[in-house]
């Protein structure tokens, strides 16, 4: 009984019965957020338990904005927003159950899609129930949003002179990636929506127009009459930069229409309209329209609005669609013709420093130098080792300082050798006494016996002498300490042969440099170059190279070939043996961009070598 009270008093909305009353508004109200007001009006009085309604819809810049809420001036429930905001996140209906904080009882999302597009949603809470109902409830929630969908169909076609419609289905026919599915796409929309028997949409290749998509057709002859004909007609209207509407309007300027005639003649149709595409101020391509009626002045309006869209648009798409060669030739020409042409001022400036830098390299040549790590050594090198074991006594020398020949720098105990050498000379006189016994006595074999000991006492005692003449250590020649230090260990013992100094000569010096194996091949000896020290880095010292190790060293991953380079005598004055810096052997005269792309080019080859098959 209340299923046909309902029937006999309102109509059925989307799957909402509704009363007349909220009917005849949602059919009449303009505004859409009155239209979405009552459309939650309606829904309240069909769904049961319903506590709350909302309606969310894109607003500008497809930002989505609510529209209305039931009960009118309430602040939606945080609980309805999530499942809002999950709908349209998802594009899925959602069903969220509320906990006791919340109020109890379940919120639901539906959004809402036209033309397969998100375009909104809708919300409510309802109060606990059965499942079934809750059911029932969803489905009449989505059911009813037949009516949003009209509203937002509305809202799309509401501007007055069209534009707005013809935009939006070209916009949707350029959904596809590629530029003849969405040139052909959009000719047939185009044709669909200003009742054209046929629209077709050309390009300019050189000086001419080539067809590139026809309107219902997805491919068609390049050599037929047809085709012949709507290029020259798109070249008529190019030419003239300017709309062509045949037959000509009352008041229209004159314009050169003898292909346009010959088009109609060809293929018996009554009316033709050619719009240029252009983009900036650059005639691109021509979008022609054949219908049986005649093009009046809104209409051709129109289409001249949808050529300013369609042209740069479609122009992008064909342009991305060529093969590369075809984009590089293309960017080239246009480089080209920028460079000779009027304005570019910047390009033409940027070209022109270019073509210097280029011809500086080109022509622009320096000396190509290979440049290595150096330290300075001595030339001859002394080690001053212990003599014999024993202890350190007394030094007056360290690393660093400098020493003249004959120079006392350390001194060893002589204690020992001193007592030994009180024991020889006593067993010698001892010897000597009872040598002089046996002479008397004429004990001839004894006194030869005690000779030949004398003889060894004597040279015993000589040994030790020069032992201990050997304690004092002395400067083999003038130059500088360059190891050794022994004011800390005085009193420490010594094994014969440990190193105790190294004595470098002042007026000797050699330059070790470091070359790496990639630059070693271009080394030869008696190359010249220059060597700057670390703490004279203002001063430069000649070098020469006079000698190449052939074995190299391994170092933080790369290999190192050790070569030996003299500087001059005059220099070697102000140098130190363990002076650091870096050295430079002048090689040949190279081009400069040789020169500093060099290494570069060589790890290019060896990377090439190693990945090449």
């Amino acid at each position: 009984m209340a299923l046909n009270r309902a029937r006999t008093q309102g109509d059925f909305a989307g799957g909402v019965f509704l009363d007349s009353e909220t009917l005849d508004r949602l059919k009449t109200s303009s505004d859409g957020a009155r239209f979405a007001a009552a459309w939650l009006t309606g829904l309240s009085g069909q769904a049961e338990g319903m506590r709350q309604g909302l309606v969310v819809l894109a607003g500008a810049g497809s930002k989505f904005e609510p529209l209305a809420v039931w009960p009118e001036g309430a602040k939606p429930e945080r609980a309805m927003m999530n499942a809002v905001e999950n709908a349209l996140r998802s594009s899925r209906t959602i069903m969220l159950t509320l906990s006791a904080d919340e109020g109890e009882g379940v919120a639901i999302a539906s959004p809402i899609s036209v033309g397969g597009q998100l375009r909104g949603a809708v919300a409510v809470t309802v109060a606990p129930q059965e499942e079934s109902k809750l059911r029932l409830v969803l489905d009449q929630l989505q059911w009813s949003s037949g009516w949003l969908e009209t509203l937002i169909r509305r809202r799309r076609l509401s501007d007055s002179d069209g534009l707005v419609t013809v935009i939006e289905l070209l916009a949707t026919s350029l959904h596809h990636n590629r530029f003849q599915e969405a040139a052909t796409a959009a000719a047939t929309e185009l044709a669909g929506a200003l009742n054209c028997e046929r629209v077709a949409i050309g390009f300019l290749r050189g000086r001419h127009a080539r067809l590139r998509a026809l309107s219902h057709s997805a491919s068609f002859g390049k050599r037929t009459n047809l085709v012949r004909a709507i290029e020259a007609a798109m070249d008529e209207a190019m030419d003239q930069q300017a709309t062509i509407v045949v037959p000509e309007p009352d008041e229209a300027p004159e314009r050169v229409v003898r292909s346009h005639h010959a088009l109609m003649r060809t293929q018996e149709i009554s009316s033709v309209c050619t719009v240029p595409l252009a983009e900036g101020r650059r005639v691109i391509g021509a979008l022609l329209l054949e219908r049986s009626e005649p093009f009046d002045a809104a209409t051709v309006q129109l289409c001249e609005h949808a050529a300013a869209l369609l042209g740069p648009t479609l122009d992008v798409r064909r342009r991305e669609d060529r093969w590369l060669p075809a984009k590089i030739w293309e960017s080239m020409g246009n480089s080209v013709t920028a460079l000779i042409g009027p304005r570019h001022a910047v390009l033409k400036l940027s070209t022109l420093v270019l073509a210097g830098v280029v011809t500086f390299f080109w022509f622009a040549t320096g000396t190509y130098r290979v440049t290595a790590d150096a330290v300075v050594e001595g030339r001859v090198q002394r080690s001053i080792s212990a003599p014999v074991a024993g202890y350190v006594a007394e030094t007056a020398t360290r690393a660093g300082d400098i020493v003249r020949e004959g120079e006392i720098i350390a001194m060893l105990d002589m204690t020992d050798l001193r007592l030994e050498k009180l024991k020889w000379s006593s067993e010698r006189a001892k010897q000597q006494r009872e040598y002089s016994q046996a002479l008397a006595r004429k004990e001839r074999s004894r006194a030869r016996i005690l000779d030949a000991q004398i003889e060894q006492g004597n040279a015993q005692i000589a040994l030790l002498d020069q032992q201990i003449e050997r304690m004092r250590i002395l400067a083999p020649f003038d130059g500088i300490v360059v190891s050794g230090d022994l004011s800390q260990a005085l009193g420490a013992p010594v094994e014969r042969g440990d190193v105790l100094f190294q004595i470098a000569p002042l007026d000797g010096y050699r330059v070790m440099l470091k070359v790496n194996e990639r630059d070693i091949g271009d080394l030869a000896t008696g190359q010249t170059g220059h060597l700057a020290l670390s703490s004279m880095p203002d001063r430069r010292f000649d070098l020469e190279v006079n000698r190449i190790t052939p074995i190299s060293t391994a170092e933080e991953g790369l290999n190192y070939f050790m070569v030996e380079a003299e500087v001059g005598d005059a220099a070697s004055r102000d140098l130190r043996p363990g002076m650091e810096g870096v050295g430079k052997i002048e090689i040949a005269e190279h081009r400069l961009i040789w020169i500093w792309t060099r290494k570069i080019v060589l790890w290019a080859r060896m990377f090439y070598w190693s990945w090449a098959p």
